[in-house]
């Protein structure tokens, strides 16, 4: 793990379309560290997210809570988006178009790990709201960046195999931030857990160092 902070945060307000949402934070995440952020809805883990990728800009692989899927694009096409600014414009066209074999091999490495290659062109519309999140979090995957960010990315998952895909999905990338509601996910898979309540920081430790009775002081 690298001394050098990934992101820094100094007294920083996060604000959401012009609000205040999180005041006077200060927060640094080192590369090579795996983070969970935990708080009840509206506590501000996506608009914190969301900060966090202004500083990484494009070095992030980003999977948003909402997906931003296209829903009439197949499961192949939606996960090949990730690599779009990898190849040019009209490599990127041919793919869309006419899958290589190559283009085809590398994303079902990735759909064989998520449970997807049977739906591999099905389109997003014909998808489980379990498929259409796993296809959002292997476009990330596809972008092939070192850190990860995600906003609630196996919410629609059984606890099994959210947690196996949550898993593999921080295996692939040397960091990552994940907002989360499952506390028991955030104390198995990760290094370090951050805490929101009322604007601030209220819990910041070692994922190994807390309980989940720890936790609840977060949502009382």
């Amino acid at each position: 793990m690298s001394d050098s902070p990934l992101i820094k945060l100094n007294r920083h307000t996060v604000q959401h379309q012009g609000v205040a949402v999180l005041e006077n934070i200060s927060l640094h995440i080192h590369d090579g560290e795996k983070v969970a952020l935990l708080g009840a809805s509206g506590a501000g883990k996506s608009t914190l997210l969301n900060a966090l990728r202004q500083q990484l800009g494009e070095n992030a692989a980003w999977c948003p809570q909402e997906g931003n899927l296209v829903p009439v694009l197949s499961v192949f096409h939606n996960i090949y988006m990730g690599a779009l600014p990898r190849h040019s414009a009209f490599y990127n066209l041919r793919n869309l178009i006419f899958p290589s074999a190559q283009q085809k091999t590398a994303v079902t490495e990735i759909t064989d790990a998520l449970g997807l290659t049977e739906k591999l062109f099905t389109s997003i519309d014909r998808l489980s709201g379990g498929q259409a999140q796993r296809t959002a979090l292997g476009r990330a995957l596809f972008s092939n960046k070192t850190t990860l960010l995600a906003d609630e990315p196996v919410s629609n998952l059984d606890e099994h195999q959210g947690k196996a895909l949550l898993l593999y999905a921080l295996s692939r990338h040397h960091s990552g931030v994940v907002a989360l509601h499952d506390q028991q996910l955030a104390l198995d898979c990760f290094d370090r857990v951050i805490g929101l309540k009322s604007g601030t920081i209220l819990i910041d430790a070692p994922a190994n160092q807390l309980t989940l009775a720890t936790l609840q002081s977060l949502y009382q």
